[in-house]
């Protein structure tokens, strides 16, 4: 026999909990989209991410407190949770926000859809067990594709506006790219602890950002359903998706964890569907149609049956 090096790591698969993971992520991600849309009509965009951040970072504080483990474990990690926090929330929430002013939301999402593909470009240059693969590429673009679809009249409405923007937005997906591979770093700490330090990290950072454009004055003066929106937004959508999150990370790696990217839109618009009432289009049907195929492609068990 042989034996295989141990600098080489075998290729990063998707279990049935993996995917399990991924989709419930998509759906609660999926979810943000109304909490956001709630909050937002009182709350000024980065003062939102910071209650979000904030609320979500004591949120877990408090978890790790009563359910362990310590969040000592983060510390020998702090220099390392401030380039997570700068490369998976700062600098792609303020590019969003800065290309989303003058695009449609349709371009966005697809723009943001592409974070597996250039996840998949990053992986393979810098890590040695996320290769590409032709089941990867085609599952990925195929996903774009279908994210395009869903879309339909409002990718087509919103084709428009400044090259700038669009570039803001295709930036916050290659931000995201090189956070997950940042984020591989810590496959040896609990993901609790994880979520609990980038979060941390990202307070600490936005906390001076909104103090000197906003200051404090009306900082509190949102309304009872607001503040609900809230919550939910910083509890739900943050702290407990970012476990999720890391946990997906950890187990089947960064590329895989980054195809939650395709699965978001599809969630926001069947929770629309579910709970307000909206209407699913035939466009809307192939769309996600096509992202299941590319989903099925990138898992490859299907076809090697």
């Amino acid at each position: 026999m042989t034996a295989v090096p141990a600098a080489v790591a075998p290729q990063t698969t998707m279990t049935a909990r993996d995917w399990g993971q991924l989709l419930l992520l998509g759906a609660i991600w999926g979810g943000s989209f109304f909490f956001a849309r709630i909050a937002v009509a009182e709350i000024p965009p980065l003062t939102l991410v910071l209650f979000r951040v904030a609320i979500a970072a004591i949120a877990l504080h408090l978890y790790l407190l009563v359910r362990g483990p310590s969040f000592k474990l983060a510390l020998p990690h702090a220099a390392a949770f401030f380039l997570l926090a700068l490369l998976n929330n700062v600098i792609p929430f303020s590019l969003i926000f800065a290309g989303q002013t003058v695009l449609g939301a349709g371009l966005a999402s697809v723009l943001n859809a592409t974070t597996p593909f250039w996840t998949l470009i990053v992986a393979n240059a810098l890590t040695s067990d996320e290769k590409l693969s032709w089941n990867k590429v085609a599952g990925i673009l195929l996903g774009i594709a279908g994210t395009a679809v869903m879309i339909g009249p409002g990718l087509i409405a919103g084709l428009g506006g400044p090259v700038w923007a669009k570039f803001a937005l295709v930036g916050a997906s290659l931000s995201y790219a090189f956070a997950l591979i940042v984020a591989r770093r810590f496959k040896g700490v609990p993901p609790s602890v994880v979520a609990a330090g980038q979060l941390t990290a990202s307070t600490a950072m936005m906390l001076p950002v909104v103090l000197i454009m906003h200051g404090t004055a009306g900082l509190f003066e949102a309304s009872a359903p607001v503040w609900t929106a809230v919550l939910a937004l910083a509890l739900i959508s943050t702290a407990f998706a970012y476990i999720l999150y890391f946990n997906v990370i950890a187990s089947a790696g960064a590329t895989n964890a980054s195809l939650v990217t395709l699965i978001v839109p599809a969630s926001a618009i069947l929770l629309g569907i579910t709970f307000l009432g909206e209407r699913l289009d035939l466009f809307e049907l192939a769309g996600m149609a096509l992202i299941a195929f590319g989903l099925v492609t990138i898992d490859g068990r299907l076809f090697r049956r």
